[in-house]
């Protein structure tokens, strides 16, 4: 799932995941769910929870090697280089991302009327994985006051010029289920601003290695 971005109320139930400014590549706003007629995004034939309230799609071009994408979205123990809100990373085994990889990392949340001053502890299992086409994690994060299950989808798809990136990611618990309009916007939020990370760094890494 996604970390939190600690920019105040609006992001303070969780997520990056985990996240600001919506990006002028999304194929929706924050908040919106994707149009009926979308498929649902799969890594190795499994997807988000289909019976989830809160949920959000979103995707962007990428203009650097898929090499350097892939390499900066599973060397999971350097996020916290490129993105602020994830603060540690701790994998729980050793060697190249896989299935069967967990790692357990963690986000502050500020204080709001949901929950008091937190940081959520998540751990993430990777289920499915190809290398340079998708990935797909679960795990529960986990706060004062909070408990969220996630499930994360990311596929890469070379295309004219880069890479498509996209990504998919449900979130149930009582907290989220309570306010999913809420809960719904601060997920695309999160989503969509470690997509614009993600970009910002990978297109970066690219110019300079020209």
């Amino acid at each position: 799932m996604p970390g939190i971005r600690n920019t105040g109320i609006r992001t303070a139930l969780f997520t990056v995941p985990l996240v600001i400014g919506l990006l002028g590549t999304a194929v929706t706003p924050a908040g919106a769910a994707p149009p009926h007629h979308e498929r649902p995004l799969t890594c190795r034939g499994e997807g988000v929870d289909p019976d989830a309230l809160v949920r959000h799609r979103t995707e962007t071009v990428i203009h650097a090697p898929l090499r350097t994408i892939w390499k900066l979205q599973t060397d999971v123990e350097r996020w916290p280089s490129w993105q602020a809100p994830v603060t540690a990373v701790d994998r729980l085994d050793h060697g190249p991302l896989r299935e069967d990889s967990a790692f357990r990392w963690t986000t502050p949340v500020p204080p709001n009327p949901v929950t008091p001053a937190t940081s959520l502890d998540i751990t993430s299992t990777v289920e499915q994985l190809k290398r340079n086409a998708c990935i797909r994690w679960t795990g529960p994060a986990i706060g004062e006051g909070l408990h969220i299950d996630g499930i994360h989808v990311w596929t890469f798809t070379k295309v004219k010029g880069g890479v498509r990136v996209s990504t998919e990611e449900t979130h149930t618990g009582p907290q989220v289920d309570a306010n999913v309009p809420f809960a719904t916007e601060v997920l695309g939020q999160g989503l969509e601003a470690w997509l614009r990370d993600l970009k910002t760094t990978a297109e970066a890494q690219a110019t300079r290695s020209h």
